[in-house]
């Protein structure tokens, strides 16, 4: 199978070693003077060893490997101790891999092994931050006034913490904008949000870009979408919003029109 993996250049690496903590799952070790990966097996691609090398000699490409591994890893994991086993959790925690998390987590039932507190989600997955919210419900009062009393019908709103899968994803009509679309545009909840499933992120400043497209890919695939509306800024890095969605189209092989809004730093329309 393709996936995401890293790649070493060898030429960069000086064999400092300083990639060797930023990687718990243990697929990185220093021989003959250079970073290796050793299997593919226990490298996630999620990329954590990239921002500790000095030397920028790691990068993440696609290519032909064998899928990742959770309970392999894990095997491994638990023999280095209470410190390793928390930063991996953590590490899956923070890169939204909710299924291996899960796995990793049953690993540890089952060895009856103390699970870490990594300062995220409890073992139940419930975290508030992330926790799934459909503010279209009526309120718990019983009264047909809606929860929430601005436009947002979602929670989370972030891709990276968004679940594919939500129920309010469903024949949905999408609006997706980048971070600062709703700062710039002060109408932006009556003018885009309105009947609209909101999701949102940053192509300049997130490094999960791909991870964004493959997310996509599988809410186009799954959920039916009935529309997709755009909404970014009128710099040049923010169009990558369009090309994300775009490619995310193209993988799952789904035709839906898409409505592109601009809006200027001064807050108008373009």
């Amino acid at each position: 199978m393709k996936r995401d993996i890293i790649k070493i250049n060898k030429e960069k690496c000086t064999g400092c070693g300083d990639c060797i903590p930023g990687c718990p799952e243990g697929a990185l070790q220093v021989i003959d003077g250079k970073a290796r990966l050793i299997s593919d097996l226990f490298c996630d691609g999620l990329g954590a060893c990239i921002g500790t090398c000095p030397q920028e000699a790691i990068e993440i490409e696609q290519r032909e490997a064998v899928p990742y591994d959770e309970v392999n890893v894990m095997e491994n994991i638990v023999k280095e101790g209470h410190n390793v086993i928390k930063a991996h959790l953590k590490h899956l925690d923070d890169h939204g891999q909710k299924d291996f998390l899960k796995q990793a987590i049953d690993f540890l039932i089952a060895k009856n092994i103390k699970i870490p507190d990594y300062e995220s989600e409890t073992v139940s997955g419930s975290c508030p931050g992330s926790m799934e919210i459909d503010l279209g419900e009526k309120s718990i009062s019983g009264r047909d006034a809606p929860m929430y009393s601005g436009e947002l019908r979602n929670w989370p709103v972030q891709l990276q913490l968004l679940n594919p899968n939500a129920p309010y994803l469903k024949n949905a009509d999408l609006l997706i904008a980048a971070d600062c679309a709703p700062f710039a545009y002060a109408n932006f909840h009556q003018r885009f949000l309105k009947d609209k499933i909101l999701i949102i992120f940053c192509p300049k400043l997130d490094k999960t870009i791909e991870q964004y497209v493959d997310k996509l890919t599988e809410i186009f695939k799954n959920q039916d979408i009935k529309s997709i509306s755009i909404v970014h800024m009128e710099v040049p890095c923010c169009s990558g919003i369009e090309v994300i969605v775009k490619k995310a189209l193209e993988k799952s092989q789904k035709n839906i029109i898409i409505k592109d809004y601009t809006i200027s730093i001064n807050g108008e329309i373009i």
